[in-house]
């Protein structure tokens, strides 16, 4: 029964996420909301204890929205000591990186990324997509 859940991400996970690469794994990626508002894309990542230096936002061709980072542990935690084994690791450490598909109405040129305690949020303004021209053709004949 736990397999489903996994399976359904499998199934879902091209309309959400863009590739993946053996660097990063789902345990260290953040989560993401993506809310549409009529004026703009807001996406808003968790992303606890890491400083804005430590994390990247682009906008890669073929209107990809890409936010990366890496999540370390405590350096002085982390080296093993004589006499210690660790029992359980839980909190995230590695390589992130998540992308998503832009929509054409994104102003790809006026994107705003900030960060406040611990939450970033990348902000889209929106635009009018222009409707194509349609020409109708008389027959003759």
């Amino acid at each position: 029964m736990a397999l489903i859940p996994q399976l359904l991400d499998d199934i879902f996970q091209p309309f959400n996420l863009i590739g993946s690469t053996n660097e990063t794994s789902k345990f260290s990626n953040p989560r993401v909301d993506w809310k549409e508002t009529q004026e703009a894309h807001v996406f808003k990542a968790d992303l606890p204890g890491l400083k804005k230096e430590e994390v990247k936002v682009e906008v890669e061709e073929g209107r990809v929205l890409q936010i990366s980072g890496e999540i370390s542990g405590d350096d002085k935690e982390d080296q093993k000591k004589e006499n210690e084994t660790w029992r359980r690791i839980e909190r995230p450490r590695g390589k992130f990186c998540r992308k998503f598909w832009l929509p054409e109405n994104a102003k790809l040129d006026e994107v705003k990324a900030c960060m406040e305690n611990g939450v970033l949020t990348v902000t889209i303004p929106k635009q009018e997509i222009k409707k194509p021209e349609v020409k109708t053709i008389e027959i003759t004949g």
